[in-house]
């Protein structure tokens, strides 16, 4: 299937082990701070804002740590300011990823995702070289034993969606960046749960991957995702469900 949702899903899966050890709330704050100082506090006037507090919400960041990283963004109280950076790689099998951050020190960070991608079998590439094959926009993962495609179908595309596949075991819905609240909360009233729902980067072909070179890109990536100043990673990988079942079958 498509790399994204079998990627969202692992993630969140174990989202909330990362929240135990503070890394997950660590990271939302950054990305909460970042967003409300580009499009101000107020969630119902930012829709960006709004869709990051539902994620932060969804692996159970406190209430006071959600306003108090607002409260950085717009400067009501004193924080660390964070650049967005991004970088173009390569994974195992030819795989093109888009790597997103936040941070406060450029340098530091670029060195330490190009050590990372030498030592998990990645490589980096030129600016632009693999950006290009990406689309920014909604995206919402739900399982399929959760509602039939027919009544998803019906909630979804009438709020606004783009788009609907059944791929393995999951439905995948893809937005208009600008339609993806909208959207999920047409999903949500419909008390349908959701595995993500979140803007992300949808490339425009996939790649299939098997084997060690699976294996070592779903390395890759995790590595990637544990960096303190990585918020996303995005790669147009496709690998069977078959496949991801029997790495995790060996990694377990």
């Amino acid at each position: 299937m498509s790399g994204h949702s079998k990627w969202a899903s692992i993630k969140h899966k174990k989202g909330a082990a990362d929240a135990k050890r503070g890394a997950a709330f660590s990271k939302m704050a950054k990305e909460i701070t970042a967003v409300a100082k580009t499009g101000g506090g107020d969630p119902d006037a930012n829709a960006s804002l709004r869709t990051v507090i539902e994620r932060a919400k969804g692996i159970n960041m406190p209430k006071d740590k959600i306003e108090n990283a607002i409260k950085k963004g717009t400067g009501e109280i004193p924080g660390v300011t964070y650049d967005e950076v991004s970088f173009d790689a390569y994974g195992p099998g030819g795989v093109a990823m888009m790597i997103t951050g936040l941070t406060d020190n450029n340098n530091r960070t670029s060195a330490e995702i190009k050590a990372i991608l030498k030592r998990k079998n990645g490589s980096s590439a030129g600016a632009g070289a693999t950006s290009f094959l990406f689309s920014k926009k909604g995206f919402i993962s739900i399982e399929k034993d959760k509602v039939s495609e027919e009544d998803l179908m019906d909630v979804a595309l009438e709020a606004g969606a783009e788009d609907i596949k059944s791929d393995g075991n999951y439905h995948e819905i893809t937005t208009d960046i600008n339609d993806l609240n909208a959207v999920r909360e047409a999903i949500e009233a419909k008390g349908i749960p959701m595995v993500t729902a979140e803007m992300t980067m949808i490339p425009s072909n996939y790649v299939k991957v098997e084997g060690n070179e699976a294996k070592q890109l779903l390395s890759l990536m995790e590595a990637l995702e544990e960096h303190e100043d990585v918020q996303n990673v995005y790669a147009n990988f496709d690998i069977s469900d078959e496949e991801m079942d029997r790495i995790a079958a060996e990694e377990g």
